[in-house]
């Protein structure tokens, strides 16, 4: 039987670049619609920096820095200043990409949920409360850990012993 091929790597970041700016710009225009500026702004601006801030040249500018600060050094003669500079800019930079980060990682988790409760909503044997999980309450969700684990269990117990009639037949 034929192995089906694996996109090459360049066909698979071209792909994952472009879902990248559609989820930007679908978060972008979900924006849009609310009438403010200001998160229509800060989602393209987010969207942007997330794109760049992911490629190896920002690592490289990144290292550059660190580079062409140690080497000042000896210009400086260590001085405190000369710490003060990089402590200060990776706090400050350190500080901004949390935020970024999180924004990233929000509208990466909402694509997800959408994605998720699509597919449930479009099985029939599925069950739909699940859906909507992600809005359930801490005791909800772990109410419903429990039952699915219960389930899972009773799944394996069912798997097992048919495995084991299976063995004793075959024997």
């Amino acid at each position: 039987m034929p192995q089906a091929r694996s996109k090459p790597k360049v066909v698979a970041a071209v792909v994952r670049e472009e879902l990248s700016s559609k989820v930007c710009a679908a978060s972008a225009s979900a924006t849009s619609d609310k009438n403010s500026h200001w998160p229509e702004m800060f989602s393209n601006m987010a969207c942007a920096a997330a794109h760049w801030m992911g490629k190896p040249i920002a690592f490289l500018v990144a290292l550059l820095a660190v580079i062409v600060w140690a080497a000042t050094g000896p210009i400086f003669r260590y001085s405190d200043t000369w710490q003060l500079v990089i402590n200060t800019s990776t706090t400050i930079v350190t500080f901004l990409m949390v935020f970024l980060i999180q924004n990233t990682q929000n509208r990466d988790t909402m694509a997800l949920q959408l994605k998720l409760s699509e597919l449930i909503l479009q099985m029939d044997e599925a069950e739909n409360r699940f859906a909507t999980a992600e809005d359930l309450t801490d005791e909800q969700l772990e109410e419903l850990h429990e039952e699915l684990r219960q389930q899972a269990e009773s799944t394996l117990g069912a798997l097992n012993s048919r495995r084991a009639a299976q063995t004793k037949k075959a024997s």
